[in-house]
């Protein structure tokens, strides 16, 4: 269950870093991805304790003071049971055709350099390196600046440590880099289009692919962020547009001029479930506020509706911990999609459904965007007798519906319906005894 801070290192002081550290960890967030070289300016720009990371832009000489600061988050993490999902680099210091702040740093020869300095440095930490930083593989050059990156982590840390590649929306690492053998798992990205995205067709991509490797949501909607917020950028370069958008503090204040609107914890639900039904080993939440450090009237980068401490107890990032409590009670690792479990018709829009069965048969779950109605073929779950529960996933909650036979058909209408009306489904092989 990660979050995604990408300015964690660079933007927080010490005191605020363990604010957000504790805050996730207590909502049963897992893993925090953060960048080392980070996107904002991360080269020029010094961390909130004024240091640089890089010595003359070198990636051969990294600054032992700007390193320091990003000890003191990885420890802190380590000691409230929290994994950094650490980002080398941002992709825009790496030649691509996207671009950004940059400036582009690395080569072949010292990609190797930095990742051999990072391995070492935090070999006996929690850590899961991703490579990629929201750029997709595009030359020749750039895959061996990655792949040398890779092996100089190696080279650090022993091979202790899973290493990832998060790639630019809508793309998964696989295209590039599946048969790569420093790749441990695959890393795609949906991004922030619209609602009821088909994240389970990505992540069923991934999951179907030989050799078999697990797979991940790395950046799905962000709560909070404005639907195809870049279809809407006049703001940026007419000031009198910016005065009617935002408020003194560079806080949004007319939502309207956004008119495709921002994504929610609704939106947050169902991606998530549609992953994780569909052989996502996990998920990654974000928020708009939170992965760019917004305070009150610094520079905006993409509009923000909170800062980013007020943006931590969003519902989205509260509605977490049901997401792991749900994958907790039964044992995640027999899941196995399995959508011939629902029977009819099912389509692929706000009213798809997705289900997953356990490779014994014990239990079942399946996931209703908007309450509609769901027939499930009973066996699907070994018996005689089947329990089955409702679960909300806005507040965690589970109630028992009752027994039913192993045979045939049986249709479940959840408790209420319509957008925003959620629920999960699960039936339990009875001698099972399972709980909530």
């Amino acid at each position: 269950m990660g979050d995604t801070a990408w300015e964690l290192f660079h933007k927080l002081d010490r005191e605020e870093a363990v604010e957000y550290l504790e805050n996730r960890a207590e909502k049963g967030f897992t893993v925090i991805q953060a960048v080392v070289l980070a996107e904002l300016d991360g080269l020029r720009t010094p961390n909130a304790l004024g240091d640089l990371p890089l010595i003359d832009l070198d990636p051969a000489k990294p600054n032992e003071k700007y390193f320091e600061h990003v000890d003191f988050i990885v420890n802190k993490a380590e000691e409230l049971g929290l994994f950094i999902g650490m980002l080398p680099t941002w992709g825009d210091k790496v030649p691509n055709i996207i671009g950004g702040d940059g400036p582009v740093v690395f080569t072949p020869e010292n990609a190797g350099v930095f990742g051999k300095f990072l391995g070492e440095r935090y070999k006996n930490k929690p850590i899961i390196w991703i490579l990629g930083g929201d750029r997709n593989v595009d030359s020749d050059t750039t895959f061996h600046i990655w792949k040398n990156m890779a092996a100089g982590l190696r080279a650090g840390d022993g091979g202790r440590h899973l290493i990832s590649y998060h790639p630019r929306g809508v793309h998964s690492s696989s295209y590039w880099l599946h048969n790569e053998d420093w790749l441990d798992f695959n890393m795609y990205q949906t991004a922030h289009f619209h609602r009821y995205q088909k994240v389970y067709e990505n992540a069923m991509h991934d999951y179907n692919l030989s050799p078999v490797k697990p797979t991940i949501e790395a950046e799905p909607a962000y709560e909070d962020i404005g639907m195809e917020f870049w279809t809407f950028e006049e703001w940026r370069n007419n000031p009198e547009v910016y005065k009617t958008v935002f408020d003194s503090d560079n806080l949004v204040k007319n939502r309207e001029f956004f008119k495709k609107g921002f994504f929610t914890d609704y939106d947050v639900r169902v991606h998530a479930y549609w992953d994780l039904l569909s052989g996502a080993c996990g998920y990654t939440y974000g928020n708009n506020a939170v992965w760019q450090m917004f305070k009150k009237g610094k520079k905006v980068v993409i509009p923000c509706l909170y800062d980013w401490r007020e943006s931590l107890d969003r519902p989205g990032a509260n509605q977490i911990r049901h997401i792991r409590k749900l994958f907790e009670q039964r044992d995640f690792s027999k899941l196995v999609p399995d959508q011939s479990a629902i029977y009819g018709k099912n389509y692929k829009d706000d009213n798809h459904i997705r289900a997953a069965v356990a490779s014994d048969a014990s239990f079942l779950i399946a996931y209703m965007a908007k309450g509609q109605p769901v027939t499930i073929v009973m066996k699907k779950i070994k018996g005689p007798k089947v329990s089955a529960w409702w679960y909300n996933p806005r507040n965690g909650e589970a109630k028992p519906i009752g027994e039913f036979d192993h045979v045939g058909f049986q249709t479940f209408v959840p408790p209420s319906s319509g957008e925003n009306n959620d629920w999960i489904l699960v039936l339990d092989d009875k001698k099972a005894k399972y709980k909530f």
